[in-house]
């Protein structure tokens, strides 16, 4: 019997003998279950002649294993009502399920055969060549997708997290079962694996499923540490005449996902421009009507992260975005929050996260992301707290760190002409 420990009110946390994490929460108010298996790698782990091998893994798994049919693995979800996904990330890839209760057993099986029993046939593998192929173009032809591709790849220029998840024409059309089956072998193991589930479940009983069908897995060494990235303050014109649009990003490099100063991040971030009522989203659509979409997100990664600021606009209004950026950053450094504000910046972050862990899937995901991220669990209350305790100054302090003029970073696509920007026109 393998010995489990309450890590946090309601979660549990289990590792087995061959180093497989397994953590759970339970949730009694429900009949669902969300279970997931993460393995923590992803694109960021890849050279660039394997450049997007993982999520080209992820599509196969679901092309047929030893006992089951790509139409078998549909059809054994859908006829309990359940769903069963998947998705790659710069720095993990997830297979995950959500069903009854009841149907538990059997949507495990399901999941514990993609991940452990693939058959990379290689005609499948010739034919998800060009499904993926065509996902590319779809998402080139995108050019909100696009301008934030180019900003990556110039921003962490010479280093994997620039480059794209989904991978390139030419390594795309490079894959063979050789490589893929060898990158599966590498990455899939104990070392890389964690496996989440909520909902009305037990723990002891979601191990014994785990252990079924993952003890058998060696232990082996995970994969070694990776290099962090050093962010490049480039500036980037890209003319695409097609476009009616202008396309811009506009970003500073932040902290990684579990810095002490994560919840200042977040804070300066719904102020920015991470809701309607934020600042650039009042003043650049709201006050000024210069653009229908504008925003601002944070990307954090384990050693690095990104705050960016996003926006489409015509030509002819594009500087003055810019500048309404300039000018929010610019005051943010240099003015005291006022109160009212903060509290609402405050309040935002706590509803969304309170509205966001509301179902088993996302309770599920937040688990996968507490073990691989902090190798610890906290609970909503300790993740309010720190929200609350940022102050004015700690948003005035950080704003001081990340808007420094030479080291923004910014990408304009569009029908450009013969505009430039120089890094003088960034000052803030």
């Amino acid at each position: 019997m393998l010995n489990s420990i309450e890590v946090a009110p309601g979660i549990r946390r289990t590792t087995l003998a061959n180093g497989i994490r397994v953590a759970s929460e339970r949730m009694t108010h429900v009949r669902s279950i969300s279970a997931g298996v993460w393995v923590g790698i992803g694109s960021r782990r890849e050279t660039p002649e394997q450049n997007g091998i993982c999520h080209f893994i992820e599509h196969m798994l679901f092309k047929g294993t030893g006992h089951r049919s790509a139409e078998q693995i549909a059809r054994s979800v859908d006829s309990i009502g359940g769903n069963l996904d998947a998705f790659t990330a710069k720095e993990l890839v997830s297979f995950n399920t959500k069903v009854l209760d009841e149907h538990v057993p059997i949507a495990f099986d399901v999941l514990a055969d993609l991940v452990l029993n693939p058959l990379f046939n290689p005609e499948d593998i010739q034919k998800e060549k060009g499904v993926i192929l065509e996902e590319l173009k779809m998402e080139q032809d995108d050019p909100e997708y696009l301008v934030h591709e180019i900003f990556s790849s110039n921003f962490w220029t010479g280093h994997a997290l620039g480059m794209s998840i989904l991978g390139t024409k030419d390594s795309i059309a490079s894959f063979d079962r050789g490589m893929v089956e060898s990158f599966w072998r590498r990455y899939y193991v104990p070392a890389n694996i964690v496996i989440t589930a909520a909902g009305n479940l037990e723990h002891e009983r979601l191990c014994e499923l785990v252990s079924k069908y993952f003890a058998a897995l060696p232990r082996t060494d995970g994969a070694p540490p990776d290099v962090s990235p050093v962010t490049n303050a480039a500036l980037t014109i890209r003319n695409k005449r097609s476009l009616e649009q202008v396309h811009v990003c506009l970003g500073v490099p932040s902290y990684p996902v579990a810095h002490e100063k994560r919840y200042a991040c977040y804070v300066l971030n719904v102020m920015l421009g991470g809701g309607m009522s934020s600042r650039l989203f009042q003043k650049i659509r709201e006050r000024l009507g210069l653009a229908y979409a504008v925003y601002s997100e944070l990307s954090l990664y384990h050693d690095t992260g990104c705050l960016l600021v996003s926006a489409g606009t015509s030509l002819k209004t594009l500087r003055r975005v810019i500048e309404c950026t300039l000018e929010e950053f610019r005051a943010l450094k240099s003015e005291h929050v006022p109160a009212d504000e903060l509290r609402r910046a405050k309040d935002h972050l706590k509803g969304s996260l309170m509205l966001s862990l509301e179902s088993t899937s996302s309770r599920m995901a937040n688990l996968a992301r507490q073990e691989l991220y902090f190798g610890r669990f906290f609970g909503l209350d300790e993740m309010l707290e720190g929200i609350e305790k940022v102050s004015a100054e700690d948003v005035m302090n950080l704003a001081r760190e990340l808007f420094d003029p030479d080291r923004i970073a910014l990408t304009v696509l569009g029908n450009l002409g013969r505009m430039k920007i120089r890094r003088q026109d960034l000052a803030c």
